[in-house]
């Protein structure tokens, strides 16, 4: 980073921003294997979050890769930079009093861990999409698992690249056998339970 460069103190702060849209804002990363439902999963939590009254935007995985991380190859390097990427947006977003809600592969521990180390502690919320292997290989909705087995996509989490599940997550959802709903409501049981929302008084 150049050395010239200062951070501008904003007049507004993160805590007159959560006051204002009634909730407190934080990070839902949502990780786990292709096909364990990461995307489904945080686009229908950010459904029931906004028909709360809660302010919300999800980061998915693809669509990042179709324009902020278009550069990016999927090496264990290009990885990282992914979610370092991410990470600060989301951080970003956080300060803006909004819930991001992340839903990446993220198969390295460390990467996941970097970013948890960007936001305050309580301010990123790790969420295991556990999915047993044989079953996203059977859902498979983009091909991508026999692509990757035929050895036309190198480097594909679960086949040829590790995927690192976390070892303490703040929530673990069996997306693998759960319904979508059953799911969704465990996170919010959980939000609502730590004090970052209410179900009751969110406008």
């Amino acid at each position: 980073m150049n050395t010239h460069i200062v951070w501008h103190q904003s007049t507004v702060v993160r805590g007159q921003r959560e006051r204002q849209n009634g909730h407190k804002s934080f990070i839902l990363w949502f990780t786990g294997l292709s096909g364990a439902g990461k995307s489904t999963l945080a686009h229908r939590v950010e459904q029931l979050l906004f028909e709360q009254g809660c302010r919300t935007y999800v980061f998915d995985g693809d669509n990042v890769r179709h324009g902020l991380c278009s550069d990016l190859g999927f090496s264990a390097e290009d990885r990282r930079e992914n979610i370092r990427r991410i990470g600060e947006m989301s951080k970003l977003f956080v300060d803006a009093g909004v819930i991001a809600l992340t839903a990446f592969i993220s198969p390295f521990r460390r990467d996941r861990d970097l970013v948890r180390t960007l936001v305050e502690p309580g301010d990123f919320v790790e969420i295991f999409c556990d999915a047993p292997l044989e079953v996203c290989e059977q859902r498979d909705v983009k091909g991508l698992y026999r692509k990757a087995r035929a050895g036309e996509i190198p480097e594909f989490t679960g086949i040829s690249s590790p995927y690192e599940k976390p070892l303490d997550p703040e929530i673990t959802v069996r997306t693998g056998q759960d319904s979508l709903d059953d799911c969704a409501r465990r996170i919010l049981e959980y939000l609502e339970k730590n004090g970052k929302i209410n179900l009751k008084t969110t406008r």
